[in-house]
């Protein structure tokens, strides 16, 4: 039985994260403390005290949830056995740390980078995501054309491909919110909108695209020790260029996560280990295979169980 190792995005954040760890492992309080000091600020403090709104920036929410998957992998990396990794969105960083891709230090200010660029470019370029729930993959993709298609500037695209009847939306912010209806229409239970800065994973992250490309060009990426499944194709790979071009195209192409799940599936992973902040992907793996196992390594008590 193959195992997965999988790492959370943005929504799983929550005031405390990493905080009992912190107290408990000597290795979780030096990577901590070692993120504050690459970082130039308190991130820890953020996390373990909140307010929530400041963890909810993007800004802050990027690093801190590939900081906790990181420092759970140290923690266990000792007794974790896997065969591949995958990580939803911002969580794709940390699925690289853990397959030997990228160094902590190189990840982390990237993901750093990462957060700043897609706050400012949902400032320049004022987007939203939705997510639909309750209709199929093809009649969201449908609806997102034909709006695409009545409109001169607006955007409207698939974006997270999260599970079976579960795919989030991304586009401009008043002509999403004016055309929820046509979502409804299309045989949508739920059109709920998500509380972030910005349309992740559409066009109007092309301004963050470009700055973080520099950045990801002058990182050292090395051969993944493990394949890594990656969010733009849902196919795995142990090449590095393959990693690097693929993580400069995330921003602005829509997480195949559905696909990803489906694929490891596929090819024989019966067990999915969650490490990081909450149990979204537990949900969702639950939901696209319900044959399999799910683990998450969150709170200290997940860990000592684990151990």
């Amino acid at each position: 039985m193959k195992t997965a190792l999988l790492a959370p995005g943005q929504g799983s954040q929550y005031v405390g994260m990493m905080k009992d760890l912190y107290e408990d492992y000597p290795q979780a309080k030096e990577l901590i403390n070692l993120a504050d000091e690459i970082l130039g600020y308190k991130l820890s403090q953020i996390c373990f005290n909140g307010p929530l709104e400041e963890l909810k920036k993007t800004k802050y929410t990027q690093p801190a949830l590939f900081l906790h998957s990181a420092v759970v992998y140290e923690i266990l990396k000792d007794k974790l056995e896997f065969d591949c990794v995958a990580g939803h969105s911002v969580g794709e960083y940390a699925a690289l740390y853990w397959a030997g891709v990228l160094k902590f230090e190189d990840a982390l200010r990237l993901v750093s980078l990462r957060g700043e660029l897609m706050y400012k470019a949902g400032e320049y370029a004022p987007g939203m995501m939705f997510a639909v729930i309750g209709a199929s993959d093809e009649a969201v993709e449908n609806v997102c054309k034909l709006l695409n298609q009545n409109t001169v500037g607006a955007v409207v695209v698939p974006a997270n491909y999260n599970c079976p009847g579960q795919l989030v939306v991304s586009g401009s912010a008043d002509f999403l919110r004016q055309n929820v209806k046509e979502f409804k229409k299309a045989g949508a239970k739920l059109v709920k909108e998500l509380v972030v800065s910005g349309a992740f994973h559409s066009p109007l992250m092309e301004p963050a695209k470009n700055e973080l490309e520099k950045a990801i060009l002058e990182i050292e990426f090395k051969d993944a020790k493990v394949p890594v499944y990656q969010n733009v194709s849902a196919k795995p790979t142990t090449n590095a260029e393959e990693i690097k071009t693929a993580l400069i195209n995330q921003l602005t192409s829509p997480v195949f996560w559905t696909q990803t799940i489906l694929e490891m599936h596929r090819n024989g992973v019966r067990r999915f280990i969650e490490l990081g902040a909450g149990n979204v992907l537990q949900g969702l793996v639950k939901r696209t295979v319900p044959d399999c196992e799910t683990i998450g390594l969150d709170k200290l008590e997940d860990i000592l169980k684990f151990e």
